[in-house]
Formats: structure tokens, sequence, C-alpha cells
């Protein structure tokens, strides 16, 4: 792998700890801060909404000037969200953790557009690997994220979690660095000309591999994030799990998330991004079934496991299928609207996960993902019968000549 997706990994494990470090102190000190407890997920879910609101100037950004000054400009965000985090907790202000948490968002939508990056660093064979490789980044972020977070969760803490805020600071400025020091723009590949921009939109859009493609990063986010956020909530307030077992558990899922990285863009070469898809909706509706079961540690830790797996084979099967549907000149206008949808459905299911839970309890919000698992598995079905149907009429024209 060419030295641009090395740096892209490392920046990875240092860039997307804001995710995880969110995740594990965001609905905890929200509770502490906000005025009622159906607020205690939001800022998780602002999170999702920065990203959300920052993609699309983010590829445009990328479009005009490069990837790397807006890499560069997103690390920046992650700094000042830790600063803002650092001050809310000394004031004790749920608003200026919400806007924090906003900002920390903004930086993630860059992060997000480190695997399109990385895919453009090398030859279209390798793409998915590359695009693995790099998620496989988060592994980092899943341990060092949890950790940086309960740094300042102290009961003798004077200002809970400042400290925590001021790690997460420290770790976005290494970021900074390793990408301004390390990430070269003239390894990537591909160019683009800006003269044109393809076919429309929703020409695009009626072709069933791209809707699969963007489904299964969608869909598969948004169960992730709907599960992930309550889960901590779920652990200490109802199941009367401590701290330390809900970050165990949100560190393990996360490394769940990234380690299958390792062998998920082999995959996509040796078992087909068919089969990867349905791998990821088996271990989805398998941890379903098991946090249903019951409110153990284990429960909770091998629900999260299944879910982090799942989660995996999805978005690496859609980033690796995504391509296929578009063409060079439409490149940026695809990738930033599939992480519209992505991280808009992740948004939308983070923020309603606390009142979710609040009404229904920790079985019924998991059951509620059921329905866009089976959405998914339809999705799949009508791209494979497209793809039967184009290959049945090009061999019958083959034939007839």
């Amino acid at each position: 792998m060419p030295l641009n997706v090395w740096v892209l990994v490392a920046a990875q494990a240092l860039a997307m700890c804001t995710a995880p470090f969110i995740i594990v102190i965001g609905s905890i000190q929200g509770r502490a801060l906000a005025p009622s407890a159906e607020w205690a997920t939001l800022p998780v879910g602002l999170v999702v909404v920065g990203t959300v609101l920052s993609v699309k100037p983010a590829t445009w950004l990328m479009e005009r000037i490069g990837r790397k000054p807006v890499m560069l400009l997103g690390a920046t965000m992650g700094i000042l969200a830790g600063g803002l985090g650092a001050l809310a907790s000394w004031q004790g202000s749920f608003p200026l953790l919400c806007v924090a948490a906003i900002v920390g968002g903004s930086g993630l939508a860059v992060v997000h557009q480190y695997r399109f990056a990385a895919m453009e660093s090398v030859g279209p064979e390798l793409a998915a690997s590359a695009a693995a490789r790099v998620l496989l980044g988060g592994l980092g972020a899943a341990w060092l994220g949890p950790e940086i977070a309960t740094l300042g969760a102290g009961p003798d803490e004077a200002y809970p979690y400042m400290d925590s805020w001021l790690g997460l600071l420290a770790v976005q400025a290494v970021a900074l660095v390793t990408l301004f020091a390390g990430y070269r723009s003239k390894g990537e590949l591909v160019r683009e000309d800006h003269v044109g921009g393809g076919r429309p939109l929703r020409d695009i859009l009626v072709n069933p591999l791209v809707l699969a493609a963007i489904g299964a990063a969608a869909i598969g986010y948004a169960v992730m994030a709907f599960i992930m956020t309550a889960t901590p909530l779920s652990m200490t307030e109802m199941a009367g799990h401590s701290l330390d077992d809900a970050k165990t558990v949100i560190q393990l899922h996360i490394m769940a998330m990234y380690l299958p990285s390792l062998i998920s863009g082999w995959l996509t070469r040796v078992v087909g991004i068919p089969l990867m898809m349905v791998g990821g909706l088996l271990a989805y509706l398998a941890c379903v079934l098991l946090a249903a079961a019951g409110i153990s540690f284990h429960h909770y830790l091998w629900a999260l496991l299944l879910l982090g797996v799942g989660w995996n084979f999805l978005f690496v099967g859609g980033t690796a299928l995504l391509p296929q549907g578009y063409q060079d000149s439409e490149r940026f206008r695809v990738q930033g609207l599939n992480d519209i949808l992505v991280f808009g459905s992740q948004a939308t299911a983070s923020l309603s996960a606390g009142a979710v839970f609040a009404w229904v309890g920790w079985s019924g919000l998991v059951m509620v993902s059921v329905p866009f698992l089976v959405l998914q598995g339809i999705l799949v079905m009508l791209w494979l019968a497209r793809s039967r149907a184009t290959r049945k009429l090009q061999t019958g024209g083959a034939d007839a000549d």
C-alpha cells in the first residue's frame, strides 16, 4: 500500500476517536446537565447532525482545493470541539456541550472521506482493500476514545469530564500534525476534470446497484447507531452495570466494527459483495435477538460485538460497491450524497434513541431495527435481480450475433 494509505490509517486512529469518546460520555454527561432525561442522548445525536451538515461543504471544498487542506481543517474542528467541551464541563453548560458535539461531528465529516482518499491512492483492484485498511485505523480510536473519555470521570473531579475533553483536544492536534507532515496530495491517482458533472443524480439513483450500496451503508450505520447510543444508558441506568462495564462494552464493540477490516477487503473479492451484505444482515439479526433476550453483561457484550461485525460487512460492502455505480466525473457528488444519506440516517437514529428507550425500554428499542434490516434485504435482492437480467440480455445479444 502507498504511504498515503498508512498516513490515513494513523490519522483515522487519532481523529476518529471523537466518535467513541462522545458515545461513552455524551449521554452520561448529557444526563447530568440536561433539563430532562429525554434529552440525555442529544449530544450523541448532535455529533451526527454536525457530520451531516458538514458533508456537502467538505466534499465541495475537496473538489475545488484538494483533499489535504480540508483534512487539516477537519482536524482543526476536532481541536475546537475539545476546547468547547472542556469549557462546557467547566461551566456546567448543556447547550455548550451540544455545540461541542456539533463541532466534533463537523470534523468527523472530513474523517469519513479518508476512505475515498485511500481508494484514490491505489489502483482499482486494491480500492476495497485500501478503504478497509483505513477503517482498520478505527481500532486505535476504539481504544483511545473511551480511555480519554474516562480521564475526568472520577467522583472527586471538581469539573467532571473537563480533563477528558482536553485529552481529546491533544489527540486531535496530533492528528493534525500527522496529516500535515505525512499526506501527499500528489499520491492521489485519480484526477477529475471539473467541466461537466456527469448524469443528473436522479438518473444515478434509479440504479438498484446504487440503492443497494447506499442502503447498506445508511441502514447499517443507522441500526448500529440506534442500538449503540442507547447501550451506555441501558447498562448504567436500567441494568445497574458500572460505567467501566459500559466503557468496556463500547470499546470492544468499536473494535468489532473495525477489526474485520483485516479481511473484509479480501472477502469482497473472494466471496463477493452480495454475500458480505447478507452476512452483515444476519449478524445484525443475531444481535437483536441476543440483546432482547437479557440484560446481563454478557448479553450486552455479545450483542454489541455482533453489531460491530454486521456494521463492518455492510459498510465495507456498500463502500466497495458504490464506485461501480458512478463515473469519475460524478464521484464527488455521489460520494457526498452517499454520506449525507448515511449520516442523516445515523443522526435520526441517534437523536431518537433516548426517547425510544424511555418509551419502550431496551428490548423494544432493539426490535425497532428489524423492519430496516428487511428493507436492506429487499434492496440487495432487487440489485441482484437487475444484474441477472442485464447479464441475460448481454448473453442473448452475444448469442444472436
